[in-house]
């Protein structure tokens, strides 16, 4: 059976790690899209940033480092 993994987004939004296209570091957000067919930053994405949301966005944050 398959591991599905999930972590919280701002805004109330829970994001599935299988189904993420790309991740964008903007400052202390990240910008995330999970469309097939890619996103538009900051208008089809969903934001994790460290102040709201700091399990989740160390979780992404550490393959920036």
């Amino acid at each position: 059976m398959e591991n599905i993994s999930f972590i919280k987004g701002d805004n109330n939004v829970i994001i599935n790690l299988a189904a993420i296209r790309w991740v964008k570091k903007m400052n202390e957000c990240l910008e995330v899209c999970c469309k097939q067919d890619g996103c538009l930053l900051e208008k089809e994405t969903m934001r994790i940033c460290k102040i709201n949301s700091p399990q989740s966005y160390d979780k992404l944050n550490k393959h920036f480092k």
